[in-house]
């Protein structure tokens, strides 16, 4: 299956895709990732994407949509991708359901995780992790057991990003409301989309979303 995860910032959709990843064997396109790989590749698509990051641009959507075409050609996903990051807008909506057509692959669903923006505000003002090897912890809900100290690989290098405070996640906030909640109706309206309660436990929510794309897939 070929499917989307949207979600305001820090509703989760990383643990979740990681969980997708791990029992259904799909692969992970993170806009983020493939960018950052593109600007080291040396590739023809690589060296553009070096010019513009090099200059302070955005990458455009010609060349997202280019880089996720050189994934989908070449990787074998047995379990499909998830796209992370993208689409944020109606345009890059439109742009990777032209590209999966001509392609000859489809999208088979779309998983909104919705979630209060209060509660998401002290989800995320709590929320670190460990700089060497990424695992995410938070100051309530999932605090490391040794303090100060990666459960997983034991290192005391655990990070909060700067930009997990109130007033920047209310920023963030009102740019996903503006620009990517509008997807929710799009996908709506093709039949794709399927909500799922985002603030459950991650045992919960990667439940909800088992159970929605087994019936998409059904």
């Amino acid at each position: 299956m070929n499917i989307i995860l949207l979600g305001p910032p820090g509703a989760g959709k990383g643990t979740q895709a990681r969980r997708l990843v791990d029992t259904r064997n799909m692969i992970q396109l993170s806009t983020g990732d493939m960018l950052r790989e593109a600007r080291s590749s040396g590739t023809a698509m690589g060296k553009r994407v070096a010019e513009v990051m090099d200059r302070g641009d955005l990458v455009t959507d010609e060349i997202v949509i280019g880089l996720i075409e050189e994934r989908l050609i070449a990787g074998s996903a047995k379990g499909g991708f998830i796209f992370d990051g993208f689409p944020r807008t109606l345009a890059q909506a439109d742009a990777l359901g032209e590209l999966l057509d001509r392609i000859g692959q489809k999208l088979d669903a779309v998983i909104e995780m919705k979630v209060d923006d209060d509660a998401l505000v002290e989800r995320i003002t709590g929320r670190y992790t460990c700089g060497d090897c990424g695992e995410g912890y938070h100051d309530t809900a999932k605090p490391t057991k040794v303090p100060g100290k990666c459960d997983a690989c034991g290192s005391e290098n655990l990070k909060r990003r700067a930009d997990d405070n109130e007033e920047s996640l209310r920023t963030r906030l009102l740019n996903y409301y503006r620009d990517t909640s509008p997807l929710i109706g799009y996908y709506y309206c093709k039949g794709l989309l399927h909500t799922v309660d985002g603030l459950g436990t991650m045992d919960a929510v990667a439940e909800a979303i088992s159970a929605a794309l087994d019936k998409a897939d059904a």
